[in-house]
């Protein structure tokens, strides 16, 4: 029972098996960056705890590298950790950087989340909250992973089962001073679908995962707002390549309830999205005629 647990810091090889069950495989990534290689490997968890392993994992993480491990289990046999390998969905999480602190005291605060399994300290002021879960197929996981990630101001690039997140007791090397990784256990539950009440910001997902039919509470202050998600999802679209006229059509449909003139929103919205990364891969030149046919496309909801 959670009431009889005491929250208590962990080690490498604790987390490891508090994330996991023995016999689960589980993917560890050795990543170095001077010189670039990575080298990954799928293992029961229980070898992966297991001191030879963890002495190993020591060693390269002493000669620069930095070490992961995968959140979710793979099929037996797995060579990889693609979508089609992960056997079972059993952790939700955030990656926080930017603002992690508010974030984090957001979750704990909100009363839209349940209470963290694990709070990792990744580096100075910068967090990955783990969930434990049960019951969650794929395409859900990853559209809460998203809504998750949209609200509580997490990475957008940590929205995949697939991922994997950083293994405490190790040196994070990403920066120029070293940051040993900690790792904080703060609850035994295990939580389902309709414990996160969290709606999702993207105009591709469905909008409640709640299963209760109450009105989802508004956000703390300073958190991320329906018009900044919108914001951030269109950036994210055009970066993987999605045309603006689609985006505009998609968040204009989205928010057709929420806004007087949905149109000109989401063509604001897509117009501001666009400065923000043209600098980078030079699409503003090639999608402004886009965007302004889009003034010509009907919304329907």
């Amino acid at each position: 029972m959670n009431e009889l647990f005491s929250p208590r810091s962990l080690t490498g090889p604790e987390y490891v098996l508090a994330l996991h069950v023995p016999d689960d495989n589980v993917a560890v990534l050795i990543r170095n960056r001077k010189p670039p290689h990575t080298i990954q490997r799928i293992l029961r968890a229980d070898v992966v705890a297991a001191a030879p392993f963890q002495t190993w994992l020591t060693e390269e993480n002493e000669s620069g590298a930095d070490i992961f491990i995968g959140m979710n289990p793979v099929h037996m046999g797995a060579k990889g950790r693609t979508k089609q390998q992960i056997r079972e969905v059993r952790h939700l999480y955030l990656d926080l950087d930017e603002d992690a602190g508010a974030s984090l005291h957001a979750i704990r605060t909100s009363g839209d989340l349940p209470t963290p399994n694990f709070v990792l300290d990744t580096s100075p002021g910068k967090h990955q909250i783990v969930w434990r879960v049960e019951g969650i197929d794929i395409a859900n996981a990853e559209a809460l992973l998203r809504a998750l990630a949209s609200q509580f101001g997490g990475d957008p690039a940590a929205t995949d089962v697939c991922r994997l997140l950083r293994l405490p007791g190790f040196k994070n090397r990403k920066y120029n001073e070293a940051f040993v990784v900690r790792a904080h256990h703060e609850s035994v539950a295990i939580y389902h679908q309709q414990d996160f009440h969290v709606r999702e910001d993207s105009p591709e997902s469905p909008r409640d995962f709640s299963q209760s039919g109450n009105d989802i509470r508004r956000l703390p202050p300073g958190h991320r707002s329906q018009s900044e998600a919108d914001w951030a999802y269109a950036k994210r679209a055009l970066a993987r390549g999605d045309g603006p006229g689609v985006i505009i059509a998609r968040i204009a449909d989205y928010r057709a309830d929420d806004k007087a003139d949905p149109l000109y929103y989401a063509r604001h919205t897509v117009e501001k999205a666009l400065v923000a990364v043209s600098a980078r891969d030079g699409i503003e030149r090639h999608s402004r005629g886009e965007i302004d046919h889009a003034k010509e496309i009907r919304i329907h909801h």
